[in-house]
């Protein structure tokens, strides 16, 4: 009986210890648990739709960097307004929808404010404003205003303001338009002689024609083009953002941040 009960005891006794074990591990393995730090929020970035083609205001490097007029102006105000942002080069003609559908936060690709454009997106204050120019054959000295290239083949970039304007003179399905992805590509096209003058925005030709000094191109300016005031488009459901550019934005003219971005490429 006695040797029964010690058996027993003994027998209590590994199990008592074996338990206690489990709950010692098990509370250190808690403990480890609760010691663990949380894993820190990772920050939104914001995705901004620009044209990847578009110099002074937009354009890739050697490095297939976007560089620009636009880019760092959008870096200032990412800096004032506390976010992070990621530039995603896009197709202009398919830039609106890219943002309509959730892939982009932002635009900002020297896009010109219209009624037509206000339906769809919100625009920012104006930060620019331009005018088109006519590029032409530096031999050329027929064209000198927008009604004399009724009669001529005339490029324009898909989608811009540009193509727009020559649609008025030439009509809206006019088989002399000829219409390209990018400016560059439209003059290009005007330098081999495959079109008679291209429409596009005055600061990108000028840019374009200076840079290409073969080009052999000049510009024609019409006094009846109207002055186009450029904006940094948002969702029509994100008023908080917009709001929020529009308040950097403004701190950076009035502390002259942005005059110091502008006259690092167009000069005072």
């Amino acid at each position: 009986m006695i040797k029964m009960f010690s058996r027993y005891a003994r027998a209590l006794a590994l199990t008592a210890g074996f338990v206690g074990m489990l709950g010692l591990a098990a509370c250190g393995k808690q403990e480890e648990k609760a010691a663990a730090p949380q894993a820190a929020a990772q920050p939104r970035v914001y995705l901004v739709g620009v044209e990847s083609a578009y110099a002074p205001f937009s354009s890739e490097n050697e490095q297939k960097t976007v560089v620009g007029f636009d880019i760092d102006v959008m870096k200032a105000l990412a800096k004032k307004i506390g976010i992070e942002v990621k530039f995603v080069p896009t197709p202009f003609e398919s830039i609106f929808n890219s943002l309509a559908q959730g892939d982009l936060d932002l635009l900002i690709s020297a896009i010109t404010i219209t009624d037509e454009r206000k339906k769809s997106v919100s625009f920012s204050d104006p930060y620019f404003v331009a005018t088109q120019a006519i590029a032409v054959p530096a031999a050329d000295t027929k064209v000198t205003k927008m009604g004399d290239l009724k009669t001529l083949t005339v490029g324009t970039q898909s989608g811009t303001s540009g193509d727009e304007l020559v649609q008025q003179v030439l009509g809206q399905n006019s088989a002399k338009i000829k219409r390209f992805e990018s400016t560059p590509l439209a003059l290009k096209e005007l330098e081999g002689g495959g079109v008679d003058a291209v429409v596009a925005d005055e600061p990108v030709v000028k840019n374009y024609i200076a840079n290409n000094p073969n080009s052999k191109l000049r510009t024609v300016n019409d006094s009846t083009f109207p002055k186009e005031d450029y904006g940094i488009a948002v969702r029509k459901d994100d008023p908080e953002l917009l709001a929020k550019v529009n308040k950097a934005l403004a701190e950076m003219k009035a502390d002259g941040s942005f005059a110091a971005i502008s006259a690092q490429y167009f000069g005072k």
